[in-house]
């Protein structure tokens, strides 16, 4: 096993809503991946499928919920998780940790989005 994680997907209340505030602090493009007949929006982040790396998605469906109190998935933050961490609140989140120096392992933040999950961003700047 090369990674212990190969997919994640975060709980959304409001797929729209959530959509512009992941594509608007990560810069990114959500690409759609509904699934209309078992009612289920589904927004997969960007990844390298080709090489197998993780990759994640946002997901609105029945009986799951966002939650600040459950695992916590760390988003690429890019060179500089600033850059991202900066977009939060203009977007509608709110940051719970600021940036936090981990040592040699980089740099960690933590915010609350849209939706009420606590997500955190890494980066080695």
């Amino acid at each position: 096993m090369k990674n212990a994680v190969n997919w994640f997907e975060i709980p959304v209340s409001d797929y729209e809503r959530a959509k512009k505030f992941y594509s608007e602090i990560l810069g990114a493009t959500i690409t759609d991946h509904h699934m209309e007949e078992k009612k289920i929006k589904y927004g997969i982040f960007p990844y390298d499928m080709e090489n197998n790396k993780v990759g994640g998605a946002i997901v609105q469906m029945e009986g799951i919920n966002p939650s600040k109190d459950g695992s916590t998935v760390y988003l690429n933050g890019g060179d500089d998780l600033s850059i991202p961490l900066s977009k939060v609140a203009k977007a509608g989140g709110n940051i719970v940790m600021e940036k936090t120096d981990i040592d040699e392992n980089g740099f960690i933040a933590q915010f609350i989005d849209t939706e009420g999950n606590r997500v955190a961003l890494h980066s080695m700047q």
